[in-house]
């Protein structure tokens, strides 16, 4: 596995300053900038960390950015409207803007509490088999791929979700207890009768949204180089390139974007949220998706054929696509010092490969050859049974998932007012999340459980530093 991450040899000091002994000097200064010369250092506010553009944006595509920032944060409304530029809403929704579920472009969270609506929570649904054409899995027969929670007037939402969550005993090496979330969860008020026989649900949170357009430059041959399927190195890590259908270009792509990387780029992403979400229809996904028995919906009044244009779907995604990193702070603290050798030293790192050089991203010069500090390899892992959704997604089984960038975390409780982490934010905290972890990064949980409490907060203090 070529380049599994960048750290440990004086060839790959991209990563780490290296002694010539081999031995660790410090943290490469350039992490404090994990968005390279996107990154925004003018943290006016904390509560608002995600919301700047790249820093190294011109006057113009600032002004570009601001205009997709109006769409990306408006509510759209039913048709007909006289606001003819963002009406289409629904006719089934999950929620009427991209800001509901991405509050200041940040992070979604679970209800603590049964009775609480699941706001920025989405469910995917699909039933046994795959499309022949695609690969994707087939969309449940009534309901489609996405559980439509809410509705225009005159259309039945489909049906209502909930969670409830199980406390999960478990101790650390030292004997030190620990409590982990474990949610159940299930869907009533199903408008239209019930779910077919052997449906899959997948609760899924919104991720924030800063570095997408950086993650987007990472050269396909640099994730194809860190893949290793089949474990060739025997360090026990299998990353899978997720490979999708694109229906932009009518072929099969590299996935990124999305918690199975469902997605090949910031376009197709947007799009698909634009659909899913909002029931916003778009040249790439032109499809309403009323389901057979849902005639109230496939009657409502459209808000255009398509309801974005190509030019306004572009807007929202350079937005989506040039929204910065903010800085770090504290790398250099002795503490997250030594919490970043304990994230090597547990392995940690094989799967969260820490840096990255972007390629040339057509459209994007601010975003191309940067070097960024996401903290992921893009690659889908086996994370075991406790987290798995029993819905495969192309390469994905269920228990695969992609490795979510880190970067930016230490921010999510100041501009979200959570740290709800995971897919389904079942995670309260990193602790928890580590401690979630199985299958492929079974032996980092477990060193980090084994570890006496200054190192586990160590770990947990760099990954706050992020």
């Amino acid at each position: 596995m070529i380049g599994r991450a960048l750290w440990g040899s004086c060839a790959l000091a991209v990563a780490l300053v290296v002694s010539c002994d081999g031995g660790a000097a410090g943290p490469d200064p350039r992490e404090t900038f994990p968005g390279g010369d996107t990154t925004n250092q003018l943290l006016v506010s904390a509560s608002q960390a995600f919301t700047f553009p790249a820093s190294n944006l011109s006057s113009e595509r600032r002004a570009a950015f601001f205009t997709g920032n109006a769409f990306f944060n408006q509510a759209w409304v039913a048709a007909p409207a006289s606001t003819t530029a963002r009406d289409g809403l629904g006719p089934t929704f999950v929620a009427p803007a991209c800001s509901t579920c991405h509050f200041r472009d940040g992070r979604g969270a679970p209800p603590t509490e049964t009775d609480e609506p699941l706001v920025a929570v989405l469910f995917r649904l699909s039933a046994p088999g795959r499309d022949e054409r695609t690969g994707e899995p087939l969309p449940e027969p009534t309901y489609g791929d996405q559980l439509q929670p809410f509705a225009v007037d005159g259309v039945p939402p489909e049906g209502t979700p909930h969670v409830s969550y199980e406390e999960v005993a478990g101790t650390y090496g030292d004997g030190t207890p620990y409590s982990l979330r474990h949610p159940t969860y299930w869907i009533d008020e199903l408008s239209h009768g019930p779910f077919v026989e052997g449906t899959r649900v997948s609760p899924r949170v919104a991720p924030q949204m800063i570095g997408l357009g950086l993650l987007e430059a990472i050269p396909e041959e640099r994730l194809r180089a860190l893949a290793d399927p089949d474990d060739v190195d025997g360090d026990g890590i299998r990353g899978i390139v997720q490979e999708l259908w694109d229906h932009g270009t009518e072929a099969r792509v590299v996935g990124r974007f999305g918690w199975k990387a469902d997605q090949p780029t910031v376009l197709n992403q947007t799009a698909a949220a634009f659909l899913g979400d909002v029931g916003i229809t778009s040249s790439l996904f032109p499809d309403e998706g009323c389901g057979s028995a849902q005639v109230e919906c496939d009657a409502a009044p459209r808000g255009g054929d398509p309801e974005i244009d190509d030019e306004l779907l572009g807007k929202v995604a350079f937005y989506s696509a040039t929204l910065a990193v903010p800085a770090r702070a504290d790398a250099d603290d002795p503490e997250v010092l030594e919490g970043r050798a304990l994230f090597r030293d547990f392995g940690c790192d094989g799967c969260h490969t820490p840096g990255h050089e972007t390629g040339e991203l057509p459209g994007f010069p601010e975003l191309s050859h940067q070097q960024i500090w996401p903290y992921t390899d893009l690659l889908l892992h086996d994370l075991g049974d406790a987290l798995g959704d029993d819905r495969p997604l192309h390469e994905a089984t269920g228990n695969h998932w992609r490795t979510p960038p880190l970067w930016g975390l230490r921010y999510v409780p100041r501009v979200n007012g959570h740290d709800t982490l995971l897919h389904d934010g079942r995670a309260r905290g990193f602790a928890e999340a580590i401690l979630w972890h199985g299958g492929e990064a079974e032996p980092a949980r477990e060193a980090f459980r084994n570890a006496s409490l200054t190192e586990r907060e160590a770990l947990v203090r760099f990954l706050g530093s992020l």
